[in-house]
């Protein structure tokens, strides 16, 4: 299939590219016929479900692939020179300068033994005539722009000292640094906020004008793609299945997938007056309708016991001189925060990166100890849980699923080994209870033989998913847990997790950056901002009447999924997060709340704000 090609000369054109993978001696074909090609200052958006290729394809025009288990054929011309005829060291002298690439991974993709300021510089100096001061202002530069708070200070942290959005946010100031001609972005929003993707997205368009810098979009989300798109190729099963302007995408789509892609869009506002959240609708591929699934009944009851009682939580992390490791200031990480979940329902813990998300999850689930506060399961004090015991009654989804799986152990090994470590089964049953979870989260039980690093991003997330359930804990605390999903698998795990919910009667903490999934699954919303909850109450009262100004804001920033809407979102006025980092005899002021409705507060804005 051939694009529908622009006036101008392209900057990149790809021509018949295929691409195969050497496995037990047989070549797997994984990429086929693909035709496309991007002009100066174009954006084309490549999208389709984890393992449908986009990124195989990505890394194949940057010849990132390993040469040995690897054959690509095809033409991949920039600036008519055939990427594909290059040896490595003309490559080399291409990648990051020429042609930058924004990963969809950036723990895997940063050196955690460097510096976040040293792996930007780097990326300049290789590419640039310029001195290591110079390098460093460009750096600290880069980092100002991409908005990481109080960069200068934070310049010389390392990759684990940064929240996963922090980090996306250092791999495409390290992307953009050189000003290349061509950049491909790998799921590069899938870890931002709202309000620092709507920004990102401003930025790229931006350097676009300025430089004319064509982008490749690899991505899940139709509301990034509606936002920024001019042409999108979807792509399913490794075939280019449908292609032509976003417009014509998004207005009339040719193909079933391609349809069943646009239905699973989660978009903000669809709830109306239901009290309660509810499974997406399922699209029939055969039939190419959709079915809407009925709520089976909430098992939330309104004077049930709080399962998860949690207040006055604080945590604060040291800061010491080099020299004496004398504490001389602290990071405010979570501040007085205080929440109640029931069992049966979620709580949404929504926020920007650095807010305290994570690590607010992290504490309810006893993986970093509180400094203050009081934290209640099931009525027990959570410090006071054995260690064995708190284990099988509140589990935890991790943000970023390749960190979190043992690459030395094959999937179906790593979904049982809690069972395995607390001798809950025998050891001949874990097999089949892998392969059955495994079939639960959308994947095939003969993949329980396979090791991480053969599976997608979105897939290895999916198999975390399952290896929480394992347990059948009480409570699941899932840190962006279906941030790494495409539109279509999100909606199954989503309609999954109330499912079991169901089922069970499991309470979810619910973290996420994606206030449209939040709208749809949420019984409560907690809005998070500098480690401080802003606003809290029912679903239905925060996203009918958002009171604090932070949380306005946060729901501007969300993208429409219609092209036909594109700049009418005004984006949010670009807010210098404060730096959570205070001296040592720093004491943090009294709050105070107002209940505007029933069991709606809101935290009286300080002068920041007005």
């Amino acid at each position: 299939m051939t694009m529908t090609q622009s006036s101008a000369a392209p900057l990149l054109q790809v021509s018949d590219l295929a691409v195969s993978f050497r496995k037990d001696g047989q070549w797997r074909n994984v990429v086929r016929d693909m035709n496309f090609s991007v002009t100066a200052g174009e954006t084309l958006a490549i999208v389709g479900e984890s393992g449908s290729g986009k990124s195989v394809t990505s890394m194949a025009v940057m010849q990132l692939l390993p040469r040995v288990s690897t054959r690509i054929t095809g033409k991949v011309l920039f600036q008519d020179r055939d990427l594909l005829a290059l040896g490595e060291p003309e490559m080399e002298a291409v990648r990051g300068n020429r042609i930058s690439m924004i990963f969809q991974e950036p723990m895997t993709s940063l050196n955690p033994v460097m510096t976040i300021g040293a792996q930007i510089a780097e990326a300049i100096r290789v590419h640039r005539p310029v001195s290591k001061a110079e390098a460093r202002a460009l750096a600290l530069e880069m980092m100002d722009r991409v908005h990481i708070p109080a960069a200068r200070s934070r310049y010389d942290d390392f990759p684990h000292q940064f929240s996963g959005g922090m980090r996306q946010r250092v791999m495409i100031a390290a992307a953009l640094a050189c000003k290349p001609d061509l950049l491909i972005a790998d799921e590069p929003t899938t870890a931002l906020d709202v309000t620092i993707q709507a920004q990102v997205l401003d930025l790229i368009k931006e350097l676009q004008a300025d430089t004319g810098m064509g982008v490749i979009f690899i991505t899940h989300d139709m509301g990034v793609v509606a936002e920024v798109a001019d042409r999108t190729l979807v792509m399913y099963n490794g075939d280019v299945i449908e292609s032509g302007t976003t417009a014509q995408i998004f207005a009339t789509p040719q193909k079933t997938y391609t349809r069943a892609l646009l239905s699973a869009v989660p978009k903000l506002g669809t709830m109306g007056g239901t009290p309660h959240p509810l499974p997406y609708p399922v699209f029939d591929m055969q039939t190419g309708t959709m079915t809407e699934l009925p709520l089976r009944g909430d098992t939330l009851q309104s004077d049930a016991k709080p399962l998860l009682e949690v207040t006055g939580l604080s945590k604060r992390f040291e800061v010491k001189s080099k020299i004496l490791k004398r504490v001389v200031a602290r990071v405010h990480a979570v501040e007085q925060v205080g929440l109640m979940l029931r069992r049966g329902e979620t709580l949404s813990i929504v926020g920007e990166s650095g807010c305290g998300k994570s690590t607010t999850g992290r504490l309810l689930t006893g993986l970093y100890p509180s400094d203050s506060g009081r934290i209640l399961l099931d009525g027990r004090e959570l410090g006071k849980i054995p260690a064995n015991e708190r284990a099988r009654d509140i589990q935890m989804i991790f943000q970023d699923p390749y960190a979190s799986l043992n690459p030395r152990l094959r999937v179906g090994e790593a979904i049982t080994e809690p069972l395995r470590i607390h001798k809950l089964v025998p050891r001949k049953d874990e097999a089949e209870i892998a392969e059955r979870l495994l079939e639960r989260v959308g994947l095939q039980a003969q993949m329980a033989d396979r090791y991480p690093h053969e599976f997608s991003g979105g897939q290895r997330q999916r198999i975390c998913v399952a290896r929480a359930l394992v347990m059948k804990p009480k409570v699941i605390v899932a840190d962006e847990a279906v941030s790494a999903l495409d539109v279509t698998m999100k909606t199954q795990v989503i309609n999954l997790m109330m499912d079991l919910q169901q089922e069970m009667g499991l309470g979810f903490v619910f973290i996420s950056h994606d206030m449209a999934v939040v709208e749809r699954i949420s019984h409560k919303v907690a809005v998070m901002y500098l480690g401080e909850v802003v606003e809290m109450g029912p679903r239905a009262a925060i996203f009918s009447n958002p009171t604090h100004p932070y949380t306005r804001r946060l729901l501007s920033a969300v993208p429409v999924p219609d092209p036909a809407r594109r700049g009418q979102r005004s984006a949010p006025p670009i807010l210098e997060l404060r730096s959570p980092l205070r001296t040592s005899d720093y004491r943090h002021p009294v709050r105070r709340y107002l209940e505007v409705s029933q069991g709606h507060f809101v935290q009286e804005p300080g002068p920041e704000w007005t």
